[in-house]
């Protein structure tokens, strides 16, 4: 997952670009990138895998002074693209992840095509869009033209002499939101990063809609869609707590996502906690439905680390979540803790740097909490999980069937005795006390949104495109 935000003003934008795109850095480690229009596209993209956006970008921005720009934080592409073509130049860049791409990069090869950005045998994602965009007779036919090619997803910013083009994914998995001040108009992956800004929330991009900004207006080029299928991680993870997504707030959803975790839960424990960042609202949810008191017993050492989860490297992951969670013994020692975290993924740091420090530290009990069912199928339209074999789930499956299965449905289903040992099995590879997972159904519940507007392909394997 990346984040991108992009403004139009009458008046320079430069410092609400900068500080803009860098209220998305909790969405992408690798690289960054902003890019204006004054006369011309000028462009600057830089490594901020170990660093950080304001750092990186401290010295570059003054000297972007311009009414309109794009930025981006990426989770694997070197981003803005700069595409000198038939529709004029333009900037361009993306969030999401198309499933396809090696074979539309063929079909282009075929054709004749080139890639400048190819790592690792893989094209970059924001030049394999602007080369289907350019395809089209003009900007919103060629948007068009990449959203009916792609399986996966795209949103995207595109920056030309007029304006700036955003356009969300036809399914809506990933969110653009658009935000207004006097004077300027802004468009964001997160509305947080709207507040401090000045700006408030005008409109949120509906899946496969079109919208043109310049300076004093607002065009829909192309209406969006009622079916949705916004990613349920949003709310359980990957949105800031200050952000919302058609409408529903991120930390209200999590906080009562813990309540709905405590509803059915007769734990006797000393406190409750959760892993910081993510867990923490959750936790709070679970107390204050619970009673049991919220302490930290493990505290977060912010500067210099990113989220363990979005490193594409298991070695870069294992370090940030070795280092950057410290815990307080002095909390810890005998007491019976309830432990709340958005998700399991693979396991391995939960187990090992986590579970392992809380152990060191004399807990008496772990009863972990987890705020979603457990996660069986890699994402399909994001950079996640890209194979079973990581999934904890999959490897418990695996453990019990003495064989990797095809057919998991009932280990999906969260009555059947199979859920149940896969629970178990799960519980004892953490070595902790107990071990509960989040309902699909309170999952649900918690967001507020109908069933049918969420994607929940990673715990169920049911895509639902239409």
């Amino acid at each position: 997952m990346s984040g991108i935000f992009g403004v139009v003003s009458k008046e320079n934008c430069h410092e609400d670009l900068f500080y803009g795109t860098d209220y998305h850095s909790h969405l992408g480690t690798q690289f960054a990138g902003l890019a204006v229009w004054k006369g011309e596209l000028v462009r600057k993209i830089h490594d901020i895998r170990g660093s950080q956006f304001k750092a990186k970008f401290f010295e570059d921005y003054p000297k972007m002074k311009a009414n309109k720009g794009i930025g981006v934080i990426s989770a694997k592409d070197e981003q803005p693209i700069v595409v000198h073509s038939k529709l004029g130049p333009f900037a361009i860049a993306c969030d999401g992840f198309i499933d396809n791409a090696h074979e539309l990069a063929d079909e282009l090869y075929r054709d004749g095509q080139s890639f400048s950005e190819v790592t690792d045998g893989s094209v970059n994602l924001p030049e394999l869009a602007a080369k289907l965009i350019i395809r089209g007779k003009d900007i919103v036919d060629g948007i068009e033209y990449l959203f009916s090619r792609i399986k996966g997803s795209c949103s995207l910013l595109l920056l030309n002499k007029d304006g700036i083009y955003a356009a969300r994914d036809r399914y809506g998995y990933s969110a653009l939101v658009i935000g207004e001040k006097q004077g300027s108009l802004a468009v964001a992956s997160e509305s947080a990063s709207f507040y401090n800004l000045g700006f408030r929330v005008k409109k949120y991009i509906q899946p496969g809609e079109i919208v043109f900004l310049d300076e004093s207006r607002m065009d829909s080029k192309r209406a969006g869609k009622d079916f949705n299928q916004a990613c349920s991680f949003l709310w359980i993870y990957t949105g800031f707590p200050a952000s919302s997504y058609e409408g529903i707030n991120v930390e209200i959803a999590r906080e009562k996502s813990g309540g709905l975790l405590a509803k059915n839960d007769t734990i006797k424990a000393d406190m409750v906690s959760g892993i910081p960042d993510s867990g923490s609202a959750h936790a709070i949810g679970y107390a204050m439905r619970s009673g049991i008191p919220l302490r930290r017993p493990l505290v977060k050492y912010t500067p210099g680390y990113d989220r363990s989860y979005t490193p594409p490297s298991q070695e870069k992951r294992d370090l940030i979540a070795r280092m950057k969670l410290i815990p307080i013994p002095e909390i810890i020692n005998g007491k019976k803790i309830v432990f709340c975290d958005d998700s399991i993924v693979r396991g391995t740091q939960l187990k090992n740097y986590t579970i392992h420090k809380l152990l060191e530290c004399g807990a008496k009990e772990i009863h972990m909490r987890i705020a979603c069912p457990p996660l069986m199928f890699p994402c399909k339209f994001n950079y996640s999980t890209r194979t079973l074999g990581e999934l904890a789930a999959r490897r418990a499956i695996k453990a019990l069937e003495k064989e990797d299965i095809g057919d998991v449905s009932a280990y999906i289903n969260e009555d059947s005795e199979k859920y149940k040992q896969m629970v178990s099995w799960i519980s004892k590879d953490l070595g902790v006390t107990t071990l509960k997972y989040q309902r699909l159904e309170d999952m649900i519940s918690a967001i507020g949104l109908p069933k049918g507007k969420l994607c929940t392909y990673c715990w169920t394997g049911c895509e639902c495109q239409k």
